[in-house]
């Protein structure tokens, strides 16, 4: 009998849908029920794609027995982090304090209050490596609600005010934003955490740091320096021939279990995707790599060939789990793995050994399987990439794994803004209008009436949850990156609104910190807020970014002003932890190179037009901005009262509307922003 999730629009939560456990989703209702009862809550987190989250259910949430006692001494409430990322972030923030670490299933004890006093993560059944057993911990929590109560709301008092306690000191930020020599620092401090043999920064499990390779980008093209260049070429070239990056498919999976980038944790998200996109192409921009053009292209036919809904936005997730033909069970990673056996039945003989030397199939996956690397060019790039379609097409025959097909806005936004970079630095006008797609029903479904971005949509019907701050600033990007592509004016309007939210909901005028969560959103036990980066850009940078780019277009001392007080905290956080502000720094870098305003105008039919605008879409500069049209155009800003030269098209290069004397000769345009 279907519980109360069945008419949930969250793949997550329908996934518990038919679960014995009587959930609830998250909402007064249920803590009204749990006043009433005098019970406890039980708060379960998770997503679809999450491989532990699929574990606990099958163990412990399927469980007659234990869905029995759970629903005789709770309220359980189950909430998707990807839909409800405030409740995540509240609740994770404490789990994190108390025990050390974090992740999903994230497991919570709440009164009736909403005030956490218990706390962890996934729990086996039984007890195991030392973690107790499930039953054993709700047990537990329900001795101490009856037998010790005052403990159990001292607990939850002392958790809210240490809440509280930290929301003060991110409010509290009043340093200026980061100068060349906080920049500087940071990359130093960086370099000690640079793995110089295989890549990447720290240990297992290491996670693909596309904000930081963005940075090291910028800041190689501000400064020369070689260092950061060699960073995040490295780093890119590893991440991409080892398992971590799909080697028939594209894309690349959520991070690597191990130092090697060699066996990945499978799921592939499309926040990863999208951000990795973008960087691999900035990376080609600013060397010519080819390994990071074809990267770049891979990725993004693999978002419009296994991501993209029929309404035009992208899916959310991959699962890390699908069925496994030999077993008939679901595993991890059966989709992606092979064994000799299985080369030789799609290639015979011949081309299955040389698959095997090509893309390292020795065992280093499970019961005798590999996960495929790509390790050394391929000596033969026509049998490579005749062995590499006909192991895709054979792949093609296997079970797939589930896709959480829910339209997360801030996500598409980072996609909107990668392909439209892609497509036209690349000549791809196929991935602009699959941009332009995305944008389209961001706009028609994602934002209401009132300018108000709503979180989720499915199937082209929108979610119940408000925007974050992440979905107004990553939303707000894309529009910006597909107003420097297009020349359409109302992407760079569009954008303009969401900021002017933005200012209005999610800033403290007075330190110049953002807050996740709108000031007339609902009331969680405190108001989330959080500058740093985790795998996406915070809101709070994510935020400070389009409103530097604004202001660059528009002149808007108000949209820099709150961008240079944003990035404040990244003053405080980057000589500290440079690898967790990464794109606060990349907005930083911009803001001390200007960032540059190029203008370009001339006719839309002209060709010299368009060579001015790719050569200055292809310019390196940290955070460049560029409008392109026609003469005598007034609604931008940074376009008005820009002459053609001698009769013909012209660009400009300015910074904060200081203009260079105008070219019309693309070369020397593209040395100005190099």
């Amino acid at each position: 009998m279907p519980n109360r999730l069945a008419d949930a629009t969250s793949p997550y939560l329908l996934q518990h849908a038919d679960n014995p456990v009587d959930w609830w989703p998250w909402g007064p209702e249920a803590f009204a029920e749990a006043e009433r009862r005098g019970v406890p809550v039980l708060l379960s987190v998770g997503y679809a794609a999450c491989h532990w989250c699929h574990v606990m259910a099958h163990e412990s949430f399927e469980d007659d027995g234990v869905a029995a006692y759970v629903n005789a001494h709770f309220v359980a409430v189950k909430v998707d982090r990807e839909e409800r990322p405030d409740v995540d972030a509240v609740y994770m923030e404490a789990v994190q304090a108390a025990t050390g670490q974090g992740g999903w299933p994230m497991t919570v004890f709440l009164t009736p209050a909403k005030d956490p006093f218990y706390f962890g993560t996934y729990f086996p059944p039984e007890p195991r490596h030392g973690m107790p057993g499930f039953r054993q911990v709700l047990e537990g929590v329900v001795s101490a609600w009856s037998d010790r109560r005052d403990e159990v709301d001292e607990v939850a008092r002392r958790i809210r005010t240490d809440l509280a306690e930290r929301a003060r000191v991110y409010a509290a930020g009043t340093l200026p934003p980061p100068g060349e020599a906080d920049l500087h620092a940071a990359v130093v401090e960086l370099t000690r955490g640079f793995d110089e043999r295989r890549g990447g920064f720290g240990g297992a499990p290491k996670f693909p740091p596309s904000m930081v390779v963005e940075w090291l980008l910028r800041h190689h093209a501000r400064t020369g320096s070689e260092a950061a260049l060699e960073m995040a070429q490295r780093t890119c070239d590893a991440m991409a021939r080892g398992g971590l990056y799909d080697q028939l498919g594209g894309g690349f999976a959520r991070y690597s279990v191990d130092a090697d980038w060699v066996v990945p944790h499978f799921e592939k998200m499309l926040y990863d995707n999208a951000l990795l996109l973008r960087a691999y192409l900035h990376l080609w921009r600013a060397t010519g790599d080819p390994q990071a053009r074809r990267v770049a292209l891979e990725t993004a036919d693999f978002l419009l060939r296994e991501l993209r809904t029929s309404e035009g936005g992208f899916a959310s997730a991959l699962d890390a789990d699908s069925l496994d033909p030999a077993t008939g069970k679901s595993a991890e990673g059966a989709y992606y793995a092979w064994t000799p056996e299985q080369l030789t039945a799609a290639l015979g003989p011949d081309d299955a050994a040389t698959a095997a030397e090509l893309f390292e199939v020795t065992g280093t996956f499970e019961h005798g399987s590999s996960v495929l690397q790509l390790l050394r060019d391929p000596a033969d790039p026509v049998a490579y990439a005749r062995i590499r379609a006909r192991l895709a097409g054979a792949r093609d025959g296997r079970p797939a794994p589930a896709r959480d097909d829910k339209v997360v806005a801030a996500w598409n936004g980072l996609a909107v803004a990668a392909l439209a970079e892609t497509g036209a630095l690349l000549e791809r006008p196929d991935l602009v209008e699959a941009a332009e797609r995305a944008a389209d029903l961001l706009l028609s479904v994602h934002l209401t009436a009132d300018g108000r971005l709503l979180r989720t949509s499915r199937d082209g019907q929108p979610g119940p949850n408000a925007g974050v701050l992440e979905d107004y600033a990553d939303t707000a990007e894309g529009f910006l990156a597909l107003y420097a592509v297009t020349g359409d004016t109302a992407w760079l309007d569009l954008a303009g609104g969401l900021l002017d939210t933005v200012l209005a909901h999610f800033a403290d005028p007075a330190s110049g910190a953002f807050h996740d969560t709108a000031d007339d959103a609902e009331e969680l036990i405190r108001r989330p807020q959080d500058p740093t980066d985790n795998a996406t850009p915070s809101g709070w940078t994510a935020a400070a970014g389009a409103l530097l780019g604004y202001a660059a277009y528009t002149g808007s001392d108000r949209h820099r002003t709150a961008a240079e007080k944003a990035l404040g905290i990244v003053t405080a956080l980057g000589a500290r932890a440079p690898r967790f502000v990464g794109w606060g720094l990349a907005v930083a870098e911009a803001l001390v190179d200007g960032p540059r305003e190029v203008a370009v105008v001339g006719p839309a039919d002209d060709p010299a037009t368009a060579g001015l605008h790719r050569a200055a879409l292809r310019g390196t500069a940290p955070g460049a901005v560029v409008a392109v049209g026609a003469p005598g155009t007034k609604d931008v800003p940074l376009l008005a009262d820009r002459p053609l030269l001698d009769g013909r098209p012209a660009a400009y290069v300015c910074r904060h509307f200081t203009c260079d004397a105008p070219t019309a000769d693309a070369s020397r345009l593209a040395s100005q922003l190099r």
